[in-house]
């Protein structure tokens, strides 16, 4: 752990180590990708279960059609939120380029892997303490949410282009991800179970990071606000 340039605050009774982590553009792309990824996953749900037939004249309801557009305009958000946040790991600080980077060749990270994993099994009594990720959730974000992401991007986009037709610019770029998955239904399968491989992730990541709020006495929530994590004595 490197605490070097913490900044210790005194109290009669603990000391409590602070480090900046988290800039501000990390913070921001954070909770508007989890405003995103709730719209998605609202709508996306929605769209593969369609909702009962509504009365009246068909022409007068367009239910699925603000529900369909709610999920496009949030994917758009969601992608330019990825790429933001790609470039914000080149011109960022360490910690923004770990949810990119697995340092799979280091030896003390792949024993810190190991570590993290007994933890969470409650096979360890002590945590150790990361001012950034720590190694078990860098692998998991890597994993589970940047692939993830990428395999929703492309699949999305695919489906998108087949109702933009042959030569749309959704077509050109993703068109070819559907014969590569079989045909159209198979990306629309794909797309689905993709859907819920995230939503386990959120999941899993809240509560981690609720946990290990309570039990590491390290701040998780709170630092993705402030963007300072807080380690406590």
């Amino acid at each position: 752990m490197d605490i070097a340039t913490a900044v210790e605050k005194h109290d009669p009774e603990k000391t409590v180590k602070s480090v900046y982590v988290y800039e501000a553009p990390v913070r921001l792309w954070h909770w508007i990708n989890a405003f995103s990824i709730t719209v998605l996953a609202i709508t996306g749900y929605f769209i593969g279960s369609p909702l009962p037939t509504q009365p009246g004249e068909a022409s007068a309801n367009f239910l699925m059609g603000y529900i369909r557009f709610a999920h496009f305009a949030a994917a758009y958000v969601f992608v330019v939120g990825m790429l933001g946040r790609i470039y914000w790991a080149v011109v960022g600080n360490h910690h923004a380029r770990q949810l990119f980077i697995l340092p799979f060749w280091d030896k003390q990270w792949r024993k810190g892997v190991w570590h993290e994993i007994r933890w969470y099994l409650f096979l360890e009594r002590t945590p150790e303490k990361y001012v950034g990720h720590n190694p078990l959730a860098q692998t998991f974000m890597f994993l589970m949410f940047v692939l993830g992401s990428v395999f929703m991007i492309f699949t999305g986009f695919a489906m998108y282009g087949e109702g933009e037709q042959t030569g749309s610019w959704a077509d050109h770029l993703f068109g070819w991800v559907i014969p590569l998955l079989g045909q159209s239904q198979d990306v629309h399968t794909w797309h689905h179970v993709g859907m819920w491989f995230i939503i386990t992730f959120v999941i899993m990541h809240v509560y981690v990071a609720i946990r290990e709020d309570i039990m590491s006495r390290q701040s998780m929530v709170s630092t993705m606000i402030s963007g300072w994590r807080m380690f406590k004595d």
